[in-house]
């Protein structure tokens, strides 16, 4: 567990189905970030024992439920993804809507990326987002991710910012 001074940040559990529902539709969500296509409690399951739950054995981490301390209230995920096609660990997150705005994000966020840097070593950290996603673009410029590139990512091949805690080299930029 991760804890700051308002969350608590665990690993997800089957259990937390009916969060993982209620997010993976919100609008925002399927917008910025994608339709995981969770139509019910029973998919919500699936994608938790499939590709939630899996990451903590295989890589010793992954995205944890966000917990706020005073009413124990889920109220989104952070934390860190291997993404294939992506050449590092990224950081990734995604809130409720009633719990954005909030700084849950951000305090989320940083206790993460001192997880990584300070217990796991992981260096450089990446991130993509939409381009539209300013919120989540501004949260992470305040995380200290650098602008990289636009990169091409998902099923419809979207152009997508890319970010990192590291300026890449020229030779990582060759194939520009």
């Amino acid at each position: 567990m991760i804890t700051t001074q308002r969350l608590t940040l665990r690993e997800f559990t089957l259990e937390d189905a009916e969060f993982i529902y209620q997010l993976m539709n919100s609008p925002l969500y399927i917008k910025f970030i994608g339709d995981r296509n969770i139509k019910n409690r029973d998919d919500a399951k699936t994608f938790l024992s499939t590709k939630l739950i899996p990451s903590y054995q295989l890589h010793g981490y992954g995205l944890y439920a966000v917990i706020r301390n005073e009413d124990k209230a889920l109220v989104g995920m952070c934390g860190l993804v291997n993404r294939d096609g992506l050449e590092h660990t990224d950081i990734g997150f995604g809130f409720l809507p009633q719990y954005m705005g909030m700084g849950y994000g951000y305090e989320s966020a940083r206790a993460v990326m001192n997880y990584a840097n300070e217990t796991l070593s992981l260096s450089p950290i990446w991130a993509i987002a939409n381009l539209q996603n300013t919120a989540s673009i501004n949260l992470l410029t305040k995380l200290g991710l650098l602008y990289q590139q636009q990169i091409l990512w998902g099923d419809e091949q979207e152009p997508t910012l890319l970010m990192s805690t590291h300026e890449f080299s020229s030779v990582e930029n060759s194939s520009d």
